[in-house]
Parts: C-alpha cells; sequence; structure tokens
C-alpha cells in the first residue's frame, strides 16, 4: 500500500483557509437526483435510473483510513452503478472542523460521513463508551468481529443517533490508542500534572483525570504545534495517525499501551436515505459490508508499517516503550471506576442496559 505524505506542519493554516473558503460555498452542496436521460453503454439499461452527486466527509486526509476508506467507497458505487452514483470525498478542513461536518450531515448538506463519537459525546452521550478504557479486548480482530456483530451498538447505539439524524452504517477500528509525550508515560505517576489533549468528550477527560493527568480538548489541526510549543505535553491516537501527522517528531516518547481502540462510525443522513429508490439503497448496504474487511486490513498494515517508520526514524528519534503485564493492570485498575461514572454520570437507563449487552457480548467473544 503507498502512503500520500502531506506537509503537515501547514495543516493548521490550510485547514483554516478552507474552512473560510467553504464558508463562502454555493450552489455546489445541492444533490442532483435527476433523470440522466443517457445511455450508459453497450445499449444496455443503467444500474440505477437516475443521476446522484453526494458528498462524503471525513475527519482525517488523504492516505489515511477514513479518507482512503470513503475513496474507496465511492469508487464501488459509481462502478456498481455504471457511472449513475458520483461521489465527492472531503479531507478534513474542507468542509469545516468536525463538529460543523457532524452538523452539515444532520442537516443534509453532505451525505455521507465518518464521525468520531468522541466528537459527539455532548450529543449523544452514550456514544462515550468508545472512551471507556481497557473495555474492548487486546485483539485487534475480537474487537472489530464485536463491532460488527454488536446488538448493542449496531442496533442499541445506532438508533440513539438516528434520533439526532445521523444514520450510523458501520463501526469500525482504525487502530488500538497509543499515548505520546514529552516524557515517558509507563505508570499512572507519570501523568501527574501531565498535559493531555482530548477530544470534546466529557468521559474522556474523566478517564485521563483518573490517572492524575489534566486533559485539555482541541482540534487535531492545533495538536501539531500545541505539542511543538508545550501547549499540551501529550496526546493519544492510533499508530498511523501519530505518524502521518509527525506528532512523533515533537515528541520524545511513545507507549505501546492499547488501552482503547479509535473507533469511527461510516454515518448517513436518515431522511436522505430513507428517501433512495429501495435497490439504491441496496446497493449502500451492500458496499458497507464490502468495506469492512477492507478497512479492517487497511489500518492494520498502515499500523504496522508505520510502527516501524517511527523506530526506524533516526532523524527524530521516539523512545517506543510497550506496557508490561503489570503496568497495564495498574491503569487498568484506575480505569474501571470511570465505568461507573459513565453509568451514573453520563447515561441513563438506556445506556447502562446498552452498556450491560455490550460488555455481555465482549466477555463471549473472549
Amino acid at each position: 500500500m503507498i502512503f500520500n505524505k502531506r506537509g503537515w506542519k501547514t495543516v493548521a493554516m490550510a485547514g483554516a483557509l478552507s474552512v473560510a473558503l467553504a464558508a463562502c460555498g454555493s450552489d455546489d452542496s445541492e444533490t442532483d437526483t435527476g433523470d440522466t436521460g443517457t445511455d450508459t453503454g453497450g445499449g444496455d439499461e443503467a444500474a440505477v435510473e437516475e443521476t446522484y452527486n453526494w458528498k462524503f466527509v471525513t475527519e482525517e486526509v488523504d492516505g489515511q483510513v477514513q479518507y482512503e476508506y470513503a475513496e474507496q467507497f465511492a469508487e464501488k458505487l459509481n462502478e456498481k452503478s455504471d457511472g449513475a452514483i458520483n461521489i465527492d470525498v472531503y479531507e478534513f478542513g474542507g468542509l469545516g472542523s468536525e463538529v460543523d461536518q457532524v452538523e452539515q450531515l444532520q442537516d443534509g448538506l453532505v451525505q455521507f460521513a465518518i464521525v468520531s463519537p468522541g466528537f459527539t459525546g455532548g450529543m449523544v452521550e452514550e456514544g462515550q463508551v468508545f472512551a471507556l478504557q481497557f473495555l474492548f479486548p487486546n485483539d485487534q480482530e475480537k474487537t472489530q468481529e464485536i463491532l460488527n456483530t454488536s446488538e448493542a451498538l449496531n442496533t442499541q447505539l445506532a438508533g440513539m443517533y438516528e434520533e439526532h439524524n445521523i444514520k450510523p452504517l458501520a463501526f469500525f477500528t482504525e487502530g488500538a490508542m497509543q499515548w505520546t509525550g514529552s516524557s515517558p508515560l509507563r505508570t499512572p505517576a507519570d501523568f501527574e500534572g501531565f498535559k493531555m489533549r482530548t477530544q470534546e468528550s466529557p468521559l474522556i477527560q474523566e478517564s485521563y483525570e483518573a490517572y492524575g493527568a489534566t486533559p485539555e480538548a482541541m482540534s487535531w489541526s492545533e495538536l501539531y504545534t500545541s505539542l511543538d510549543r508545550g501547549v499540551v505535553d501529550g496526546q493519544e491516537n492510533p499508530i498511523f495517525f501519530i505518524q502521518d501527522a509527525a506528532f512523533h517528531e515533537v515528541q520524545s516518547d511513545m507507549t505501546i499501551s492499547n488501552h482503547n481502540n479509535y473507533v469511527a462510525m461510516a454515518t448517513v443522513n436518515p431522511t436522505f436515505y430513507n428517501d433512495l429508490p429501495e435497490d439504491v439503497r441496496a446497493m449502500i448496504d451492500e458496499t458497507v459490508e464490502e468495506m469492512q474487511p477492507i478497512v479492517f486490513d487497511m489500518q492494520k498494515e498502515m499500523n504496522e508499517s508505520l510502527l516501524e517508520e517511527i523506530k526506524n526514524d533516526t532523524e527524530n528519534p521516539t523512545e517506543v516503550y510497550e506496557l508490561t503485564e503489570e503496568e497495564t493492570a495498574a491503569f487498568r485498575e484506575l480505569a474501571e471506576p470511570v465505568r461507573e461514572y459513565f453509568r451514573t454520570e453520563v447515561v441513563g437507563e438506556e445506556g447502562n442496559a446498552m452498556l450491560d449487552l455490550l460488555e455481555q457480548e465482549i466477555a463471549e467473544h473472549e
């Protein structure tokens, strides 16, 4: 696989410019669903009778998991529809911040989006379940199988998102989360007074407070500069994102903690989706299912190969350390009470029932 490298130190400025340009956009956001009136080749009838022009927005950029997922998703639908379905894929920043993108999906300005539950935790509190550290198995394949089959997630949690005009089509892991820091992070004592960048999720912040850290919520577009200048001391992300965003260049240490998974949702605007012809919806559903093993292999290859790049980067040396079972147990012990916080302070009866079922499903896989 070829990874498209970017000039990451300029992303914040480019993102800000993109937001300004997006604010000046006009009728290009309209979805064209009119008849094509054209023959699609060989005299055969087109698989889809209308032409569709849709938008798919992601939280990442060219070469990263979400963007590559969206690109392949778009290509598959274009091929299956004999060119009748056309999807423009947008990198992060092209249409605004993570929060802007979610709002555009809800309003139908974009049809598809990949959404991280961490950025919607204030809207769908139950989505913060993915912020519970050491909840899912350490085995990535088992975790993805749970994400594929879980009734707690694909029925109960998905229904909660639909109440907010977001329809999850699939959940997938982008890899295990790891810590980077301006100092080693091997014990809870190392987090004392440590300024940890987090997403806009009260539960993620609670998790790091349990370790003694000071959580600082910010968009990732600000993160490289903030790490470089010491505004924050560290962050968490999958390995591919750490390397591709060059965070390791401004962090001296990386801990293979596997404390969580970066779970993303492929989503669609439900009003738009429900108004589509049945055959088009079936085509979308089929493509979503086909993408699940593809995106798993994609993230696995990226995370494994880019970890080696970090280790072998002599110009930007980063000490990579893997937690022992004993060290992991110390963090796991502090993370356990956060589940009770989730149950009593974050969600209500429905959220508790969802977590009960999810824990049962996880136990069955382990």
